[in-house]
């Protein structure tokens, strides 16, 4: 485990596990009107600002504080977003772990057989930190690579629109977020599993079912790929359990969910410029390592905080510009916890 890594708590043994429904408990603050006082703010805000529709804080294993807003519920589906990268990330854990993988090894992608990309290891991949062209703007379809990979040219077969893309750079020299990446990921996956059916069964049989998640539903693209970049849909129960499974360290209830170390590996800081900080398929906090995080567009964010034995998620619609005022709000009721 890196130094810069905490270990990760254990289940309370008083505690069920969240399988069948969440347990739920108290909120414990160490200043509760300025949890309520940040709670509203993430509800309320201006037309600007978007909207909020679920904040979920689990601590302990205990379902401790659930809203919903603007017309949401408990049973309405969430867009991931790239929430969807951290649960490309546990399926290759999965497969890693069953030795059906190799991480380290050369990424079998055809197109790159005969060039320099094909010294490109999944690992490098899952760090961002592949070399491999890919502008990730979400604004300007003129520049953008995520905008024709999801919504034109690309979108029959993401994964072998990001694979045509050129070295920018040598492998694992320089770190450049890329959905582009991730869909590369889930078509070496569907190569190896199948298309949608195939690939729905194994999230259901190694992942979602384990863990009581039945509520995800993965978008796949023309050719059967999972657009695990961007397309899952699950309630906020859901996503909180998929945090809890990363809090415990890929343990559920006694059984192995997730190679020992991957979790680990998920945390460990591949990146850090001061304004952001990232491991492999999860970001980091750039000041406070030991906690990390599921992002996606609009403002998605699954947060673990080891330190608090917390996870934390809000799901809305949130601009790029106002997203800060969302994130202060929630970091500062992750230190409120007791």
């Amino acid at each position: 485990m890196s130094d810069d890594l905490i270990s990760l708590p254990a289940q309370p043994s008083s505690v069920p596990w969240p399988t069948d429904e969440w347990p739920r408990g108290e909120i414990a603050v160490s200043d509760r009107a300025r949890f309520d006082l940040l709670s509203e703010e993430i509800f309320a805000f201006s037309e600007a600002q978007g909207v909020t529709y679920g904040l979920l804080v689990i601590v302990g294993g205990e379902l401790v504080y659930e809203r919903y807003d603007a017309g949401a519920n408990a049973f309405y589906l969430q867009y991931s977003w790239s929430m969807a990268k951290s649960i490309t990330h546990a399926l290759v854990g999965i497969l890693a772990g069953e030795g059906r993988i190799d991480v380290h090894g050369p990424a079998p992608v055809p197109e790159w057989q005969h060039d320099d990309r094909r010294y490109i290891t999944i690992d490098q991949l899952l760090r961002m930190s592949s070399g491999l062209h890919f502008v990730e703007d979400y604004v300007d379809g003129t520049i953008s690579d995520v905008i024709p990979m999801l919504n034109s040219t690309g979108r029959h077969d993401t994964g072998a629109f990001a694979a045509a893309m050129p070295l920018d750079h040598p492998p694992d020299t320089v770190w450049s977020y890329s959905s582009g990446t991730t869909n590369i990921i889930c078509r070496i996956l569907r190569e190896l599993i199948g298309g949608p059916t195939e690939m729905l069964a194994f999230m259901q049989s190694s992942l979602f079912e384990p863990v009581g998640m039945r509520s995800p539903t993965p978008r796949f693209d023309t050719s059967g790929t999972f657009i695990g970049s961007s397309y899952l849909l699950a309630t906020p129960q859901d996503f909180a359990r998929f945090g809890h499974l990363f809090l415990r360290d890929g343990i559920w209830d006694g059984a192995e969910i997730l190679p020992r170390g991957w979790v680990d590996y998920a945390r460990t800081q591949t990146h850090n410029d001061g304004e952001s900080a990232y491991g492999a398929h999860w970001w980091l906090a750039p000041d406070k390592p030991h906690r990390f995080h599921a992002a996606g567009y609009d403002g998605q964010r699954i947060q673990i905080a080891p330190d608090k034995d917390a996870v934390v998620v809000r799901c809305g619609r949130t601009p790029a510009e106002h997203a800060p005022y969302v994130w202060q709000r929630v970091n500062e009721i992750v230190e409120l916890l007791e």
